[in-house]
């Protein structure tokens, strides 16, 4: 029997979405095509549609600066030629390649779109409170969801119908266990979909922690007064042996910080972002309900030898048990069943 391919809508915003899709489609079997805007040469092996862009300017902040629109639609500005172009190309390849399913990380409106044209969508659902009328739309529409974290970290408000329809599947990042962790590093992570850090803060926290060494990736200006005990990095091509090599990670709670930290056990300190949907907050919340991680509304204002002394003294037992290191592989043997009818 053929086994119809599978599209995957990868959005633009973050790194995370780009790292679930990968580590989906490398178990796979090559079915599942990657779709979205500057993917080209992203993809290793996997086959791939490279979109328009649909934004209205670089660095936008996602508003459409509609008046009126559809309340099943977030974005939905009028009379842009790249979404023209995009919507054209997206039901351009579902008629040719007539895909089983379409995995869509994240778009309401491309998961509506998908199922205008005719094909099951199985939507990926980030954390926080989405009770909103296009979120719960396509999530009614979908034939399932997925969430990308385990089900103790979902918001407490999440409808019992949406989390009967949730694949919950943590693990979905890249693990290192070749790492010697150091225990005097403090590793601070900075994602894509966030805010730069501000590097005074960072610099601040190592001069009060003389007795540590701490290590600065992602989005970090550069520290023209740095303590002999702190090294700006910048964009690291092995975040993930970083984290496992930390003695404590500090970072965000982005799916992507969180999941790295899980999969390592490493004693966390979260600082949740003000995100759409109270995403960030949410999931500190359920990390340090299930004692996880140890949250921090404020790094400018933190005792950080307290801090870390105490984040030390964590259980990891608590963060084995939101992770699964075959999470990728159970999640891609569940889409493949989906696409084959075998479930439901």
């Amino acid at each position: 029997m053929t086994r119809r391919p599978i599209g995957y809508y990868v959005h633009h915003h973050g790194a995370g979405h780009a790292a679930r899709a990968s580590a989906i489609a490398d178990h796979a079997d090559g079915r599942i095509t990657l779709i979205g805007t500057n993917i080209a040469g992203r993809t290793g092996v996997h086959p791939y549609l490279d979109l328009p862009d649909d934004r209205l300017a670089p660095g936008f902040d996602g508003r459409d600066g509609t008046t009126e629109r559809p309340a099943a639609l977030h974005y939905a500005p009028l009379d842009h030629e790249g979404i023209r172009h995009r919507v054209a190309a997206i039901t351009h390849w579902i008629a040719e390649n007539r895909p089983a399913l379409m995995i869509v990380d994240v778009s309401c409106e491309i998961a509506m779109l998908a199922r205008l044209a005719s094909v099951a969508t199985v939507c990926v659902r980030l954390g926080g409170r989405r009770d909103d009328v296009p979120h719960l739309e396509a999530f009614r529409a979908a034939t399932a969801l997925i969430a990308p974290f385990a089900e103790a970290l979902d918001d407490p408000a999440t409808p019992d119908w949406v989390r009967r329809k949730t694949f919950y599947a943590p693990g979905l990042v890249q693990r290192s266990n070749a790492a010697t962790v150091d225990p005097a590093s403090v590793l601070v992570v900075g994602g894509r979909g966030g805010a730069a850090i501000e590097s005074a803060v960072w610099a601040r926290a190592a001069r009060a922690t003389p007795d540590r060494t701490w290590r600065v990736i992602g989005d970090c200006a550069p520290l023209p007064d740095a303590p002999p005990n702190i090294e700006v990095l910048g964009w690291v091509d092995d975040a993930a042996a970083r984290v496992a090599g930390a003695g404590i990670v500090v970072g965000s709670a982005g799916d992507g910080v969180v999941g790295a930290v899980l999969a390592a056990r490493r004693p966390f300190v979260c600082l949740p972002e003000d995100r759409p949907f109270d995403e960030q907050r949410s999931k500190a919340r359920q990390l340090a309900a299930t004692d996880a991680a140890l949250v921090c509304e404020d790094a400018r204002t933190a005792d950080w030898p307290s801090l870390l002394a105490l984040v030390e003294q964590r259980d990891p037992a608590a963060q084995a048990a939101l992770d699964d290191p075959d999470g990728a592989a159970r999640l891609a043997a569940h889409v493949l069943a989906l696409a084959d009818g075998e479930h439901g």
